[in-house]
Formats: C-alpha cells, sequence, structure tokens
C-alpha cells in the first residue's frame, strides 16, 4: 500500500471533463463509501472544487486499478477523460498535496481558497471514516505547511486579479468600507468577484447597473444590494463614494456631465472610479474633474503585472518549504511503517520478562537466596531474549548471508566497535 494522488485540473482538463468528475458535498459520502470498499483500497478522500477533483488515497496499485474503473462506470468518462488523468505516488503524491493546500497549483498563484476547501473535504472523509492513519497525518501536515507558507513568505499580500486589485485600491482612500456605497456597474464574473471582495470587507452598500436586470437583481440579492437599469445610474451616482465598471457596452455609460452633475450634489466629496471595460464605459474625460480618482484597466493591469512577480518570488519561498516538509513527511511515514515491527519486538520482548520474572518470584517463595535469584534471572532473561537473533545469525552465517550479519551488527549498534 501506498499514498496515490488521481485527478484532473484546470490545466490538465477542460471545463466539460472537469464538471463530469466535479461531486457535490451530498455526494461525497456515499462515493467515499463505495471508494474505500474496493478491493485494495484502505483509505480515500476527495477534493473536489471548479478547478480540480482529485483523489487522495492508500491503496495498492491494482487498487488505483479500481479506482479508474469506478470513475468510468460512475461518470462514464470515455478515453480521452481518461486522458486527462494524472497519477502522483508516494513522496510527489505528498508534494501535491503540500503545493496544493498552499495555493501554488491554483488558476490563481497563492489564493486561499483551495485550503478551506481542502479543509472541508477532510472533515467529510473523516466523518465518513474513509481518512485512516496516513491521510490523516498527510492533511494535517499540509494544513500545517499552508499555515507555515502564509506567515513565512508574501504568497497572499499582493492582489493578482483587477478585481482584486481595485477593491484594494479603493482601500488607500476609504478607511472603514462600512461607511460608504458602492455602484457596480455590469453583472459579469469580473463584477460578481468585485461584489464578493466588496462584501467581505464589509461595504455599507451595494447597487448594481446592469442591461439585463433579471441577471443585476440576482447578483445583488447574494450582497444583500439592490439592482437598477443603465438608464438610472444618473440617478444614483451621487450616492455612490465608489464606481466600478465592466460592460460589453460599445459606448460610454458614464459621461464627463453626469459626473459633473454627482460631484455637485456629493458638495464635491472624492469618488473613487475604476473603469474595467474596454471599450471603456467612463469617458475619459471624466478622469479631468476634480475630486475623481478614476482608474481604468491598463492602471490596474500594471499593479497586478507588479503583484504577481511578487507572488512568484514568494512561491519559490513556498516551494523551498515544501520541498523541507515532503522530506519531513517521507521520514514520518518510513517511521511508522516500522512501528508494528518494533511494537511485535517490545511484545515479545515484554511476554519473555514476564514469564521469566514469575519463575524468580517461585524461587523467591521457595526460600533460593536474593544471589541466585538475581543470577538466574540475568543469565535466563539474556539467553532467551537472544535466542532467535541467535539462531538467525547462526543460519545467516551457514548460508553466506552476508546482508543479514551486516544489518544485525547495525541493529545491535556494533558497527561502533568494530
Amino acid at each position: 500500500m501506498s499514498l496515490k494522488v488521481l485527478g484532473v485540473n484546470h490545466r490538465s482538463a477542460p471545463v466539460e471533463i472537469r464538471e463530469k468528475l466535479a461531486f457535490n458535498q451530498d455526494r461525497l459520502p456515499v462515493a467515499l463509501g463505495e471508494l474505500v470498499r474496493l478491493p485494495q483500497v484502505d483509505e480515500m478522500l476527495i477534493v473536489s472544487t471548479c478547478n480540480r477533483t482529485e483523489f487522495y488515497s492508500r491503496c495498492a496499485d491494482k487498487g488505483l486499478v479500481s479506482l479508474r474503473d469506478w470513475l468510468n462506470d460512475h461518470h462514464s468518462l470515455g478515453d480521452r477523460a481518461n486522458g486527462c488523468l494524472y497519477q502522483l505516488d508516494n513522496q510527489l503524491a505528498v508534494s501535491h498535496t503540500f503545493t496544493v493546500a498552499c495555493g501554488l497549483d491554483s488558476a490563481v498563484l497563492g489564493e486561499p481558497q483551495i485550503l478551506g476547501q481542502m479543509k472541508e473535504a477532510y472533515r467529510i472523509a473523516t466523518e465518513v471514516g474513509s481518512a485512516g492513519p496516513v491521510l490523516h497525518s498527510l492533511f494535517q501536515q499540509a494544513f500545517s505547511v499552508a499555515k507555515q507558507v502564509r506567515t513565512d513568505t508574501e504568497i497572499g499580500a499582493s492582489a493578482v486579479s483587477v478585481a482584486y486589485a481595485a477593491v484594494n485600491l479603493a482601500r488607500q482612500i476609504f478607511a472603514d468600507f462600512g461607511q460608504h456605497s458602492a455602484l457596480l456597474v455590469g453583472a459579469g464574473e469580473t463584477i460578481e468577484l468585485v461584489a464578493q471582495h466588496l462584501a467581505g470587507r464589509g461595504i455599507g452598500k451595494i447597487v448594481i447597473a446592469n442591461r439585463s436586470i433579471a441577471r443585476a437583481r440576482n447578483l445583488a440579492q447574494e450582497h444583500k444590494g439592490f439592482a437598477i437599469e443603465l438608464d438610472e445610474i444618473p440617478n444614483h451616482l451621487a450616492a455612490a463614494d465608489m464606481v466600478i465598471c465592466s460592460t460589453a457596452s460599445p459606448d460610454a455609460l458614464i459621461t464627463k456631465p453626469m459626473v459633473q452633475a454627482a460631484l455637485k450634489a456629493r458638495r464635491r466629496k472624492p469618488m473613487f472610479m475604476v473603469d474595467l471595460a474596454v471599450p471603456r464605459d467612463v469617458e475619459a474625460a471624466v478622469g479631468e474633474l476634480d475630486d475623481v480618482y478614476l482608474y481604468t484597466v491598463d492602471d490596474l493591469q500594471g499593479v497586478v503585472d507588479d503583484n504577481l512577480k511578487a507572488r512568484e518570488e514568494a512561491a519559490a519561498q513556498a516551494r523551498r518549504i515544501i520541498d523541507v516538509e515532503v522530506i519531513r513527511f517521507a521520514q514520518t511515514l518510513k517511521t511508522r511503517d516500522a512501528a508494528p515491527t518494533i511494537r511485535s519486538v517490545r511484545t515479545r520482548a515484554e511476554a519473555i520478562r514476564s514469564a521469566v520474572d514469575e519463575q524468580a518470584r517461585r524461587m523467591l517463595e521457595a526460600g533460593r537466596t536474593p544471589e541466585e535469584v538475581m543470577n538466574f534471572l540475568s543469565h535466563t532473561l539474556t539467553n532467551k531474549l537472544l535466542h532467535l537473533p541467535s539462531v538467525g545469525m547462526r543460519r545467516a552465517g551457514e548460508e553466506g548471508d552476508q546482508e543479514l550479519l551486516t544489518a544485525a551488527r547495525r541493529l545491535f549498534g556494533l558497527e561502533a566497535e568494530d
């Protein structure tokens, strides 16, 4: 039995294959229960996100074949999907686990969400009972390594998406988001991310303007905001401390006269504006107005590029930490492999000690002198403990098994005497 990882991610498989392999949390317990009942599969844990589905297991090679067969039956993968699966064994599996937990294998380098997703996957596998001692050790160590990387490097310190960069830039102008409002123009993926980041920062109020009012309402409901149509923007502009736009409109949606009117109503309170659209949603002339801080996607992309370089440098540090921890974990596994043998040796020795001790007590009760009993105890215990090793070494000598004799000298610490 060995550690193995089988899976797909955003680099190995397109979304139409990843979505076939995905598991929601409700299905995970049943799947895990089926998997640990497969032949030669001892432990199993599944991490399933939008970017990856991975099976972390302790199994034999035949167990992995059973897992592949189960996947084909469960998802009807076909040859194309089979070609997207990657397999990692032992030390490479450990390194991959630590790398994923640290966010170094994510689409956005260093993102922290995957760690929470792995913790949830570990919780489910623990509750189901499909995670045994090896996977427990692996994931506990992965969480520890991820914490060390976050503490000792700057892997998560810099914004590497324009959505996050826009919100991060707003923090330089508005200290307390809870006292301010945001007008978001658009309802696509970028604005969704902006809304998530603003909500995470405790924004006081969110208004979402979009051509499709239904889509705007859906997004607004997620963040306790409200939706408006695009032609209502002038009516709400004055109340917005932050305006962040990202639509596919061919024409500007926010003009200089509109912003001038809003500033007058705001009594020249500053307005922060970020235009992430191409073509631009905000007229360039708006940037000429006093009390307006206008940034375009190019302004933020420069910040993102610089920050990505910083994250890549931090990732190099993180990988050095991971390399050290992988070696340490490998040593832990080797110690675990030796544990059953150590227990057996100690159990046998304890049984011998107990039997000889009982004989010595009977001798004392029969009136034998303490000196006689001590001599019996020491000689008998020594002979019984060394009997089987002596027989084995004698047989090794007769058969010319020099390897066993050398190992015996190492085991009994005789090399130093040599």
